[in-house]
């Protein structure tokens, strides 16, 4: 999986804040909720999210976390433990008769 740069993350994330206050502060301003909502597209498709919301949420966890926590947190599964050696797969043998 690709994930994108920390630091394109983060400026993205200041933007989407920035022009989210400006939008709250003049909400009827077309020019200001038309850059706001683009800033919010960029971090959907930076994050992989359909909604800006989540996509700003999922950009604060990613900023906070290491990539191994992030790619936890998004599988959702448990990883097996690193420092153990894992045993060998089991021998498989043929169940067709032996010519």
């Amino acid at each position: 999986m690709l994930l994108p740069a920390k630091a394109e993350v983060a400026r993205q994330l200041r933007r989407y804040r920035a022009w989210e206050r400006v939008m709250l502060a003049s909400p009827h301003d077309r020019t200001v909720r038309a850059t706001f909502e683009d800033s919010g597209y960029t971090l959907c498709v930076l994050m992989g999210k359909r909604c800006a919301r989540e996509a700003a949420e999922a950009a604060e966890r990613y900023l906070r976390s290491s990539l191994s926590g992030y790619l936890h947190e998004l599988d959702g599964r448990p990883h097996p433990d690193r420092s153990g050696r894992r045993a060998p797969p089991p021998e498989r043998r043929s169940t067709a008769p032996r010519r």
